[in-house]
């Protein structure tokens, strides 16, 4: 049973992270290639004859998952005949370098068809390298209680977010102040573009490289007043593995796979055979080092964690927590501290309630949880275990040579000769021990000892 709550309980924590990390990391949307609206992207506008607009919802770490996605989504609209490709970024940081982001800047800032940037929705956030894709993009719009800033150094010199420019180098501005310094490329209404219909919406008229959009129209209802409609929207998204190898790349979701993988490793040694806490673990402990793949981390850090993972084996092989104990939980606790550096001007660093998670798991599952599961497992049959030379037990099943014996309620691996086999319900003596195996023979018919036999048969002198 602990081992069965153990597994779920590491089974529960990986899939509650990936979970909340693909709730967070997703809107209600078709998959790639469908066609369809969001709630409240239009009213009825499927029959106004006008191109589709594509939007790509581009959240999380920008990793090369997410960058190849972009280029994709990109193919995909011209392909399809869309009139221009909405991002939908909330994103703090890129992992994937300066040269593979000057290479999506460029990309974006030479596209074939009309590329918008929308930092929304409320709370959003654009910061980094991936900040400097707005200044790429053709139009860009911001939802009120989205920030964008801390740009760092220009990818190219073509980076320009006027007046705010050097602003946006070191610090985050809101909707307003991005709007009133010239930040944004779209005239959008005082209360910005709180939705992503607003943004559509707002493109309608923009003349890109002398091709005007035309994404709304003003329709004349029956009881005289007037609506305005847009143009069909086509969400697109990750698919379900791409998804799940862009949540494993995110510091939380990586530490904590990886960390559940190796515990579940180092609990499979000791128990027997491979079980399905050794598959999970692979599973995770592979997903993790994905993680860190995509992530930049720090070497030594990263060893030091899995050091600790050797530290504590030693002491869960004795089923006592002693000094390795000790010394596993400070390379755990150092080593999770400074795995992930700051990276794109973003501490990449997991929030406090993971490392608490984690530390704290790791500490009560290698003090308390494998030694008792040790202590339970081994302790009969490697303490005081010489006591049962002699001792006799019932046969549990039919010992031929190989069989189970039972000794004060304990039930043991037993083996007999083959000329002298036991039978289940029987009586035998234990006579010796291999290892957690007894070598048994039966109560009455068992081979005998001649040296013995010798020794009490010869006449005292």
């Amino acid at each position: 049973m602990r081992r069965l709550a153990i597994l779920l309980v590491a089974a529960g924590g990986v899939l509650g992270v990936l979970g909340v990390s693909s709730v967070s990391a997703q809107t209600p949307s078709t998959d790639v290639g469908g066609s369809s609206v969001a709630d409240g992207a239009t009213d009825g506008s499927d029959d106004l004859g006008l191109p589709a607009v594509d939007v790509l919802q581009v959240s999380g770490l920008v990793d090369s998952i997410v960058a190849d996605e972009i280029e994709r989504a990109l193919e995909r609209a011209v392909t399809d005949g869309s009139q221009a490709i909405v991002l939908q970024i909330n994103s703090k940081a890129s992992v994937i370098g300066r040269d593979k982001m000057r290479d999506l800047y460029e990309l974006i800032e030479a596209a074939p068809i009309p590329v918008a940037i929308w930092v929304g929705p409320s709370g959003a956030r654009a910061t980094g390298l991936v900040a400097q894709l707005l200044s790429a993009a053709d139009a860009t719009g911001m939802a009120p209680g989205a920030r964008i800033g801390r740009t760092g150094v220009p990818l190219t010199d073509s980076v320009d977010f006027g007046s705010a420019t050097e602003l946006l180098q070191n610090q985050t501005i809101g909707f307003q102040e991005a709007r009133q310094q010239g930040a944004l490329k779209l005239e959008i209404s005082d209360e910005g573009a709180p939705t992503i219909r607003n943004m559509v919406f707002a493109l309608d008229g923009i003349v890109v490289d002398g091709v005007e959009l035309d994404t709304a129209v003003e329709r004349l209802n029956d009881d005289g007043t007037v609506s305005n409609d847009i143009t069909v929207v086509r969400f697109q998204k990750l698919g379900l593995f791409n998804q799940l190898f862009h949540t494993a790349a995110s510091p939380p979701v990586a530490y904590l796979l990886l960390i559940i993988g190796l515990a579940l490793l180092v609990f499979e040694l000791f128990t027997a055979g491979i079980g399905v806490a050794g598959v999970v673990g692979a599973v995770c402990t592979l997903l993790g080092f994905y993680g860190l793949g995509e992530l930049p981390e720090r070497g030594w850090a990263l060893a030091f964690v899995i050091g600790s993972m050797v530290a504590f084996a030693i002491d869960v092989q004795v089923g006592i927590p002693r000094f390795w104990t000790g010394v596993g939980l400070a390379l755990f606790a150092v080593g999770s501290w400074f795995l992930f550096p700051t990276f794109d001007q973003q501490n990449l660093r997991p929030s406090w309630l993971t490392l608490l998670v984690g530390i704290g798991g790791i500490a009560l599952t290698f003090v308390s949880g494998m030694p008792s599961m040790t202590r339970t497992r081994f302790a009969t049959p490697t303490i005081g275990r010489e006591r049962l030379i002699g001792q006799l037990g019932r046969a549990v099943t039919d010992i031929t040579p190989d069989g189970s014996l039972q000794i004060d309620g304990a039930r043991w691996k037993a083996r007999t000769n083959r000329a002298t086999p036991v039978k289940a319900g029987e009586t035998a003596r234990v006579v010796a021990i291999d290892g957690v195996t007894l070598e048994v023979e039966p109560e009455e018919g068992g081979a005998r000892d001649y040296r013995e036999r010798r020794s009490k048969s010869t006449p005292e002198q």
